[in-house]
């Protein structure tokens, strides 16, 4: 255990068996149930975000001047975060390890006229060199299905100085909430302390609480400027079997983390 890190396991630096894992299980499992979804997420006419679809004006993950910034969507399963972004003036990247939901995101831009680069990468092993974005976001992507600890020193890596880094992704004290079968309840059902992965046999999700994850970022060069516990709207578009809406409306389900990357002597 690292004094860096208190309380917290690092991760196996050479474990990475939940890359095929998770890539398997969206490409089979879960991009069939995205794909669906797709033309509504693409046909919106501003940001929407998680599972609640809360706009873009209580959130604020987005900078306010996004023309002609370039921009990098980590996990973009069937890009219409980047397609946000393109609409918006900015030049986005969608990364992606699903084939299957790439192939998605492609159906996606014929459809829509909305064109932007889309490519087949692990968000731990990003295929770019060092300081080429502008903007890195993930909104329930690589900020869940990826290790913190590999693909958060990624982003810091491939951001410009200055560049800023916004994610969504589900809270640790949803983590600590959902049992391994049924929905979150109000009683903790495994502990902060310990591993930040959760195994569900045939995918693996990741949750760091926020003393590790404060102290995460700031290692990687990233000044947090702001974190968002989001709560659910009284009236959603939908419910979730596993994130009940009254669960939600008494606790965060999501957060959103902002952060900007630190200049030469910054």
């Amino acid at each position: 255990m690292s004094a860096e890190t208190p309380h917290h396991v690092r991760p196996d630096r050479d474990d990475a068996s939940h890359v095929a894992r998770n890539r398997d299980h969206w490409d089979t499992a879960l991009a069939p149930v995205f794909g669906r979804l797709a033309p509504g997420q693409w046909s919106r006419t501003g940001p929407a975000w998680g599972h609640w679809a809360v706009p873009e004006s209580e959130l604020g993950l987005l900078p306010g001047d996004l023309s002609g910034r370039t921009a990098v969507e980590l996990g973009c399963g069937t890009g219409y975060v980047s397609s946000w972004l393109a609409r918006a003036g900015a030049r986005p990247v969608g990364v992606d390890v699903s084939a299957a939901q790439l192939e998605t995101a492609r159906a996606m831009q014929a459809r829509f006229g909305v064109e932007f680069p889309l490519v087949l990468a692990d968000a731990e092993r990003l295929p770019f060199p060092d300081a080429v974005f502008d903007f890195a976001v993930s909104e329930l992507g690589a900020a869940l299905w990826c290790d913190p600890y590999r693909w958060i020193p990624e982003a810091a890596r491939v951001l410009a100085p200055g560049g800023r880094l916004s994610f969504l992704t589900m809270s640790p004290l949803f983590a600590m909430c959902v049992p391994d079968d049924g929905p979150a309840g109000s009683a903790l059902a495994r502990p902060q302390f310990g591993p930040h992965r959760r195994d569900w046999g045939d995918s693996v999700e990741f949750s760091l609480p926020h003393g590790a994850m404060l102290r995460l970022l700031r290692s990687c060069g990233l000044e947090v400027e702001d974190m968002v516990e989001v709560r659910a709207p009284e009236r959603p578009e939908r419910d979730y079997d596993y994130l009940p809406m009254e669960w939600a409306r008494r606790w965060p389900g999501e957060e959103v983390w902002k952060a900007r990357k630190r200049g030469p002597g910054s």
